[in-house]
């Protein structure tokens, strides 16, 4: 019966050179075993089901085996083409379990059209069925769509664009569960080859609409974790940056951190660098087209993502592994002008400097000089005069520019900005000059102490009768620069939080 109805085993017989062939290599048979059992039993007469899940086989097998009706009426060929015009193809569920188990099948499945034909039919009910759904959920059949390999979902949202016009909202809703379901599942990167994940995340970026604000700013981030995780081309995750940098301002400090962390490491703060670059570049020709000065306002958008980056440095503080270069590189990325007070940064700095506690004099400074103490609401201010993990230098910033408040009696409403701007151009020159003198002055102390400690005999030799020294000279100088000798506070016993009492009034210099 084999030879009656399959041409194939026909011509293996008659070519033979062996009396009795009991034996045929089908190594290559589509389907395998199981479909060749089939198609020995419709030769025989023995009844078996065609389903959607073996229709494809059973075709490429008939085509295999040369069963066809031209040498066969009614052969497996032409049963198996009815079922999948008749049965398959009748519903979009059909057609994608079809289209599915062509996977295994290319070359032939090309040759016979059922790729093609079932493309064109899921494309088109894809298509309908977005536009008016028939059941709910509304997105049901971008869930079936997701069930197939990413070369058959490529050519359906190929098709979709192409020979039925259909809304780019309707492909992001496919892309978007596509991706969530085959790379972005909850319980991470899903078991599998990495070439394929990898070719699967690279394809479904190409296939991204051109509209790069389509996308919400988290998918777009998870998207880009995955490309770093998969390793994928430089290309796929450049586009992945220049996506992200156009909607940045809907950024959250969890999306910046999924970008930073992989496990419980720093993995690499080069892309989150990228992406604000490419942010604050596009502010900065935005403005630049608008007629406006870059340097003396910003949008916005532009102060919005200032107090994002802050809250992830301040998150990013902790790390042990964040070095100074990388945490004052990220912090001035951000133009100045974004920040109206600069109490979002000290906390960060706060963190940094807590979190690392080995850090001496200078290292701390380099930390600090991304911050304007003068920038600092009241309250950070007085935060920063008793915090003992700041450089001197900050310390002094913050408690001269309390003092010139004092002395000009103006209300501090927490934008130094907007105040700094009113003082008169001697007040700020008498600030210039007392913190040069204040930093001479401790450079001098510091060197003192140093020489008391190599020669003892030196505390002796300053024990005599007191002569006018440089440090006399120095603090009666700075007593006459200083405009507030009289209303000043004495900051040397403040322990950090905590102020002692209030000490009875004499007068003194503020050194």
């Amino acid at each position: 019966m084999l030879v009656a109805k399959s041409n194939y085993i026909r011509k293996l017989m008659m070519e033979s050179k062996e009396s009795d062939l009991a034996r045929l290599d089908l190594s290559d048979f589509p389907g395998g075993s199981q479909c060749f059992e089939k198609a020995a039993k419709f030769c025989y007469g023995v009844n078996f089901e065609i389903t959607v899940h073996n229709v494809a086989a059973l075709r490429c097998a008939a085509e295999y085996l040369q069963m066809t009706d031209k040498y066969c009426d009614n052969n497996l060929a032409g049963r198996t083409e009815d079922f999948i015009s008749q049965v398959a193809l009748a519903s979009l569920s059909g057609a994608i379990v079809v289209l599915s188990s062509c996977q295994d099948l290319l070359s032939l499945a090309e040759d016979v059209g059922i790729i093609q034909r079932c493309v064109e039919v899921v494309s088109s009910k894809a298509c309908k069925e977005a536009s008016y759904p028939s059941r709910a959920p509304p997105h049901w059949w971008a869930e079936e769509l997701s069930i197939l390999d990413i070369e058959s979902f490529a050519k359906v949202v190929a098709s979709m664009n192409k020979s039925h016009n259909v809304r780019p909202i309707h492909v992001i809703t496919a892309l978007t569960i596509y991706a969530q379901r085959n790379l972005l599942g909850d319980q991470g990167f899903k078991l599998g080859d990495c070439k394929q994940q990898r070719r699967a995340l690279e394809t479904v970026v190409v296939l991204l609409p051109l509209d790069r604000s389509a996308f919400s700013i988290n998918f777009l981030c998870r998207l880009l974790r995955s490309a770093i995780y998969l390793q994928a081309s430089n290309a796929c995750k450049s586009e992945l940056q220049k996506r992200i940098s156009t909607v940045f301002e809907q950024v959250t400090v969890d999306d910046l951190l999924m970008l930073s962390f992989s496990g419980e490491s720093i993995s690499d703060l080069e892309v989150v660098r990228k992406i604000i670059s490419g942010f604050v570049e596009k502010d900065r020709n935005m403005a630049v087209f608008g007629g406006s000065s870059f340097r003396e306002t910003c949008s916005p958008a532009m102060m919005q993502v200032g107090k994002t980056v802050d809250s992830y440095l301040a998150e990013m503080a902790t790390c042990p592994q964040l070095s100074i270069s990388k945490f004052n590189g990220i912090a001035n990325l951000i133009p100045k002008v974004a920040r109206r007070v600069d109490d979002d940064l000290y906390r960060a700095i706060d963190i940094y400097l807590k979190a690392h506690p080995n850090l001496d004099e200078i290292e701390r400074e380099k930390v600090c000089s991304v911050m304007d103490a003068l920038k600092l609401s009241y309250e950070a201010r007085v935060h920063a005069s008793q915090n003992k993990r700041l450089p001197v230098q900050v310390v002094l910033h913050a408690l001269y520019y309390d003092q010139l408040k004092l002395r000009s009696g103006a209300n501090d409403t927490g934008e130094a900005n907007d105040t700094t701007s009113q003082m008169g151009s001697s007040d700020l020159s008498l600030i210039r000059e007392n913190e040069s003198l204040r930093a001479e002055l401790m450079k001098m102390k510091m060197y003192v102490s140093d020489l008391q400690k190599n020669n003892p005999g030196t505390s002796k030799q300053l024990g005599g009768p007191k002569k006018p020294t440089f440090f006399s000279s120095m603090s009666k100088t700075l007593g006459k620069l200083n405009p507030f000798r009289q209303g000043s506070k004495d900051t040397s016993n403040i322990d950090e939080g905590v102020e002692t009492s209030k000490p009875r009034r004499r007068r003194f210099s503020i050194s």
